[in-house]
């Protein structure tokens, strides 16, 4: 099985059942951010975590098995800044984005969040293990107009 029918199935699966990305991130224990990313493909499961999530949603075992496979990430990169803190916010978006937009679809319904009303803040988190970035970002929800 791809990771492209892998994630049919999961879709497939989820909209039947009506569950959300967080249902499903609480019954393997993992966020939902973190569980939509890797069912659009772009991370894996453990075995236990991908086996967990299978069950969870009624899905076979090549769905599980897909799930563990280690994902090419953002094949496309050639029109990404080589500058390193550019480029991880770029791996950011390859990784993450489906899942942030999957999340947010689900929280907001069929919109964007704006840049135009947006503030952005950068903050610093001490850690003995090493220092963290913490990015938080916050704009405007601007639902698409249906005529």
């Amino acid at each position: 099985m791809t990771k492209l029918e892998m994630t049919e199935a999961i879709f497939s699966a989820k909209l039947s059942k009506g569950v959300s990305w967080v249902d499903i991130g609480t019954a393997i224990g993992l966020s939902d951010i973190f569980t939509a990313s890797a069912c659009l493909g772009q991370n894996s499961l453990s075995p236990e975590d991908a086996n967990q999530l299978a069950s969870f949603l009624d899905l076979d075992d090549a769905v599980a098995t897909a799930l563990t496979v280690c994902p090419m990430k953002a094949m496309d990169t050639d029109l990404v800044s080589k500058d390193p803190l550019i480029y991880r916010f770029y791996e950011i978006a390859y990784v993450y984005g489906g899942a942030i937009k999957e999340c947010i679809h689900e929280k907001f319904g069929d919109g964007i969040m704006s840049a135009i009303d947006f503030t952005c803040d950068i903050a610093k988190q001490e850690d003995p293990k090493g220092d963290r970035v913490v990015v938080t970002m916050n704009g405007k929800f601007l639902p698409y107009k249906k005529w």
